[in-house]
C-alpha cells in the first residue's frame, strides 16, 4: 500500500480540515460546493458552536465532523491537513500529522515562535512529510511580476529597499468573527497582534525577495493606538530589516483607512511598486512609469488548493512563499521583531 500522504491517481486530494476558528476557512470549505483539486473528507472542531453554524452555512454532513484531530485521524483516510486553527496549536497539529506522513499547510505564520518552528521542522524531517504556509499575498500575481522584473528580467538591478504595506482598518473594524477574534487578539495564540498578523507577510515577501537570505538585523516599534478595541496586543507596527547591502521596511497595521497589501521594490536603478493583485508600476532609470498587467498565474501555483494537491502527488516540491525554510526565517524575523520592540533596542542575528 502507498504511504499515506500520497495519491496513485489524479483524483482529487483528501484533505481534512483542522480547526475553523480560523476566518480563511471559508476559502477552502467553499471547495464542498465545487470540488475539484481537493475533496474536502473530514473537519476537527471541539467547539460545538462553531461547528454548528458552519455546518448550516456549508451544509456539511454531521458524519464528516470529528470532535478532535486524534479522532479524524483514526476515523478517516487522508492525504494531507489545513490548519485552520489558532497559530499556537499549529505545533500540535503536526505533532500529530507528521507521524503518520501527512503533508500540512496552515494559515499563515508557521509558528508563534522559534521554539514552536524548530520542532515542527525537525517532525517534518523525521517523518519526511511537507509544511506549508498559505498567505493570500503568495498567488498575487503582481508579487510574481515584480519578483520576475528583480531576478528573471534583472530590470532594476539589485534590491536596495523594500517597502511592504499591510493591513486594514482592524479585524474588529472589518467584521472580523468573535471566534477569531478571541485568539487573534490573545498574544499566546497568536504570537501578537498586527505584528505578527501582518508583519509576516513582509518578512515573507522580502526573504523570497532576498532569495532566503537571512537579514543582519531586526528592530520594531509598536503601539496600541485602540487599546480600548484591542487592550492585549499592538495594533500598530514598523519592523525594519537590514542586509549587507539592502533595507526593508515592513509597514503592519489595523489603523489603515483601507485594506491594503501592496509593496515598492527599488533596485538600483529603478522600481517596480505592486498594485495588490492587478499591476505593477514599473519605472527604469529615466524612462516613464509603467503599469504592467501580468496575467494570470498558472495552476498549481495560482491557488493554494492546487498548489497542496501538486505536492501531496509528488508533482512539485513547496518552494519560495510557501516552504518551511522561508517561513523557519520569517519566524526568526517576528521573534526578533518581538524582542526590539520590547527592549526598544536592534536585534542583530547570530549566524546560524
Amino acid at each position: 500500500m502507498p504511504p499515506a500522504g500520497f495519491s496513485e491517481d489524479k483524483g482529487p486530494v483528501r484533505v481534512g480540515v483542522v480547526g475553523l476558528v480560523h476566518d480563511h476557512v471559508h476559502g477552502i470549505l467553499d471547495r464542498l460546493r465545487k470540488p475539484g483539486e481537493v475533496q474536502i473528507v473530514g473537519i476537527a472542531e471541539s467547539d460545538q458552536e462553531v461547528v454548528k453554524h458552519f455546518s448550516e452555512r456549508y451544509k456539511i454532513p454531521t458524519t464528516m465532523v470529528h470532535a478532535s484531530l486524534k479522532e479524524m485521524l483514526d476515523k478517516v483516510e487522508l492525504d494531507a491537513v489545513m490548519a485552520f486553527t489558532n497559530t499556537f496549536d499549529h505545533k500540535q497539529v503536526v505533532e500529530l500529522c507528521a507521524p503518520k506522513g501527512l503533508h500540512v499547510m496552515m494559515e499563515k505564520p508557521l509558528a508563534v515562535s522559534m521554539d514552536h518552528a524548530k520542532a515542527m521542522a525537525a517532525l517534518a524531517t523525521q517523518h519526511k512529510v511537507q509544511l506549508m504556509v498559505n498567505y493570500e499575498t503568495t498567488w498575487y500575481r503582481s508579487n510574481h511580476e515584480a519578483y520576475a522584473i528583480v531576478h528573471d528580467r534583472k530590470l532594476i538591478g539589485d534590491i536596495r529597499k523594500v517597502v511592504v504595506y499591510d493591513g486594514h482598518e482592524g479585524p474588529r473594524e472589518i467584521g472580523c468573527s468573535e471566534t477569531f477574534l478571541n485568539w487573534l487578539t490573545e498574544p499566546v495564540l497568536n504570537g501578537g497582534g498586527a505584528l505578527t498578523d501582518f508583519g509576516c507577510y513582509g518578512a515573507n515577501l522580502m526573504t523570497w525577495l532576498m532569495q532566503n537570505q537571512r537579514p543582519t538585523s531586526v528592530s520594531a516599534v509598536t503601539q496600541q493606538i485602540k487599546p480600548d478595541v484591542y487592550p492585549k496586543v499592538d495594533d500598530e507596527a514598523t519592523i525594519i530589516l537590514t542586509y549587507p547591502k539592502a533595507q526593508a521596511i515592513i509597514q503592519a497595521s489595523w489603523n489603515w483607512p483601507f485594506n491594503r497589501k501592496d509593496m515598492e521594490v527599488y533596485g538600483k536603478t529603478g522600481y517596480a511598486h505592486t498594485k495588490q493583485n492587478y499591476g505593477v508600476n514599473v519605472k527604469k532609470d529615466s524612462a516613464p512609469v509603467t503599469l504592467v498587467r501580468p496575467p494570470a498565474l498558472q495552476a498549481p501555483h495560482n491557488d493554494f488548493a492546487s498548489y497542496l494537491a501538486a505536492v501531496v502527488r509528488g508533482e512539485i516540491k513547496p518552494s519560495g512563499l510557501s516552504s518551511l525554510e522561508n517561513n523557519m526565517i520569517v519566524t526568526e524575523i517576528l521573534d526578533a521583531a518581538r524582542e526590539s520592540a520590547q527592549t526598544g533596542h536592534v536585534v542583530t542575528l547570530k549566524n546560524l
